[in-house]
């Protein structure tokens, strides 16, 4: 195998983020950047991301709380409550073995509200203690932080039960079911069935099985919980989980405490700092800020395209190879993917090169 130049074609995005890069002082230009990229993928790439710093000291803090509100929500039913920023929502067990389905939504902007994909995407399929409840796109803000978890058994696989799955599984033409129970309970705040969005589904015991996931029992008992710190004002609704006929809350239906608390200075410190992105849009920023109030849709006949970075302009850039580095190209085994599209295999090195140094 001889040495080789390659054209390795980019577009304008891929190009700024390896020209950051170069910025940084990972390479020189391109060129060395790509070869550094070859030399250290079997070696093992450096990370770009500092040590995690020590949390800070908590220990001198108050850790005391006010409480503010306490009922308990009966089988069958949920309940909508506003928590201000600063305040702290525990979700405990009454008698044990009940999963609960969370919502939450901006209080004074109902449709920024918690979004189950970005939260599993940075946290798994199981969060708990240190991790947030993040908002939908576009605006992809914390709007609560888990405190606490004595269980540490949630969910953000499976999407909250509803009247059909009752009927066209079970049979039954009528049946608590999570929806039902959610769209209820947020009625108070003039929320509709369409605004139900995907459930944290708390004491809520899940597997990956094969290609699809499955519901295991669950072992919570009597005073097990769960809290969120509220990061903004938020409508939060809690409801009591209304499957009985499947394990989700070991074949039975029970009730909920829910208390809300002022945050402790403790409870306060914890919360890592957030940064602020430009791409945290608010509706002013939209390029329709109205909300849609009819049903039906119609086209807007002055309406432009505005889509972002369009054109999507592709330009070739080339790289010399020398044979050692050919062979250790050929070596990644991605052949499979790009046949014998060196220049692509080489993409495919850089780019995961970067996943790996400034992601990990």
């Amino acid at each position: 195998m001889s040495a080789q130049t390659l054209r390795l074609s980019l577009n304008q995005q891929q190009l700024e983020l390896l020209e950051r890069c170069v910025a940084r002082g990972d390479a020189a230009d391109l060129q060395a950047l790509a070869r550094r990229a070859l030399h250290e993928w079997k070696e093992g790439v450096p990370s770009a991301r500092p040590p995690s710093a020590p949390g800070p000291d908590l220990s001198k803090l108050s850790d005391r709380r006010e409480c503010l509100a306490s009922l308990v929500i009966a089988p069958g039913t949920g309940k909508a409550l506003e928590v201000l920023q600063g305040q702290v929502v525990r979700i405990s067990q009454v008698e044990g073995g009940q999963c609960a389905d969370f919502n939450c939504f901006n209080l004074h902007d109902y449709r920024e509200f918690m979004h189950v994909g970005r939260t599993r995407t940075l946290h798994g399929f199981n969060p708990g203690p240190g991790d947030f409840l993040w908002s939908a796109p576009p605006r992809e803000r914390a709007m609560m932080y888990i405190l606490a978890d004595t269980v540490r058994a949630n969910d953000v696989m499976f999407p909250r039960c509803s009247a059909n799955l009752y009927e066209s599984v079970y049979g039954f033409r009528r049946h608590t079911n999570c929806h039902d129970i959610q769209s209820e309970a947020q009625r108070e705040y003039g929320l509709t069935p369409d605004d139900v969005h995907d459930s944290f589904n708390l004491f809520m015991v899940t597997q990956i099985a094969g290609e699809r996931g499955r519901i295991e029992r669950q072992t919570s008992k009597a005073g097990d919980h769960v809290e969120f710190l509220a990061l903004m004002d938020v409508l939060a609704v809690p409801n009591v989980c209304g499957a009985d006929v499947m394990r989700t809350s070991n074949f039975s239906l029970k009730p909920l405490r829910i208390e809300v608390f002022s945050a402790s200075e403790r409870d306060l410190a914890s919360v890592p700092p957030l940064a602020a992105y430009e791409s945290n849009r608010t509706p002013a920023q939209f390029a329709q800020p109205r909300i849609k109030a009819d049903r039906a849709l119609q086209r807007d006949a002055a309406y432009v395209p505005q889509f972002i970075n369009v054109p999507i302009v592709q330009r070739e850039h080339d790289v010399q190879l020398s044979e050692a580095e050919c062979e250790s190209l050929e070596s990644f085994g991605l052949r499979q993917f790009y046949g014998a599209d060196r220049a692509a295999q080489l993409r495919d090195v850089l780019f995961s090169w970067w996943e790996r140094r400034y992601i990990g």
